[in-house]
């Protein structure tokens, strides 16, 4: 995947646009984007969407924290609908993700459903108390498929103005969050997924931090608008560029298999060059 949309759970009108927004997956959200009182009506909306859809797209739910009264409503309204995926949002430690892990468990055995189907994707860095935890996410369950960071929950806990400076980019309390989430999923040895951007009319700036991301090392981004995912894609799509001087790479490797590192371009190239060049070739193989 290279993009997550994000549409508000009662916000019904809305799930189908989203399927033929462009986006890789689409996240129906019960939390944020829902007010408490409207949640018995998205979860309805929600669990009839997953029903009666043709699945274009993955469609995953964001469900409440795991230590909020609505978290398991909300799994026993949507895991019987079969949801590709779960985000959990303000994952504390990696006991809140295997806990979660156990719910789905037997929610799975409960209605028929293969152990392990329904994804996960844990939001770790939302909270102080997480950013002190990073290491507990490892090692992580097997339905865990990739790792996400929030920058607005964690910027009110910290009675922060803003998390990001004038220019747009990430004060230093969100770098580190950031930062963090790359270098938990890696240990973890799944996708890094980045948060969301908040700009929806000024796409160039939304394509620039989306390739700002992309060489950081994450691999797809959380979305908000439709406006967002072209933008997204052309960012984390890799180009006709790096696809020819990774099969140059590989190529050269492939010449001479017992070297340790080769003059590909004018620059040499040793391991991680042919590891990187393998994994932008995977990347748009998947496109």
């Amino acid at each position: 995947m290279r993009s997550m949309l994000f549409v508000p759970g009662d916000r019904p009108e809305r799930f189908e646009k989203a399927e033929a927004s462009g986006a890789d997956a689409v996240i129906l959200d019960l939390e944020d984007a829902v007010a408490a009182a409207q949640r018995p009506k998205a979860r309805e909306a929600i669990t009839a969407h997953l029903q009666r859809s043709s699945r274009p797209v993955p469609l995953w739910v964001r469900i409440n924290p795991i230590d909020s009264p609505d978290a398991l409503i909300d799994l026993a309204a949507v895991v019987p609908a079969r949801p590709d995926g779960l985000l959990l949002p303000k994952a504390r430690d990696g006991r809140d993700v295997l806990r979660f892990d156990h719910w789905l468990e037997a929610l799975e055995a409960a209605h028929g459903l293969v152990a392990g189907g329904i994804k996960v994707i844990p939001m770790i860095t939302e909270t102080a108390g997480a950013m002190l935890q990073l290491a507990s996410f490892v090692p992580t369950p097997p339905r865990v498929v990739g790792m996400t960071w929030g920058a607005e929950d964690l910027a009110t806990e910290l009675g922060a103005a803003a998390s990001r400076d004038e220019t747009g980019h990430y004060e230093m309390p969100y770098q580190m969050a950031s930062a963090g989430c790359l270098f938990t999923a890696t240990a973890a040895g799944v996708s890094a997924i980045d948060t969301v951007d908040t700009e929806i009319k000024d796409i160039a700036a939304v394509e620039q931090r989306a390739c700002s991301s992309r060489r950081s090392g994450y691999v797809a981004k959380l979305a908000i608008h439709p406006s967002q995912i072209s933008a997204l894609h052309a960012a984390f799509t890799p180009s006709a560029a790096e696809v020819a001087h990774a099969e140059a790479v590989l190529a050269a490797f492939s010449k001479s298999p017992s070297a340790g590192a080769l003059r590909v371009d004018g620059k040499l190239v040793d391991r991680p060059h042919r590891l990187q060049a393998e994994r932008v070739l995977a990347a748009a193989r998947r496109r």
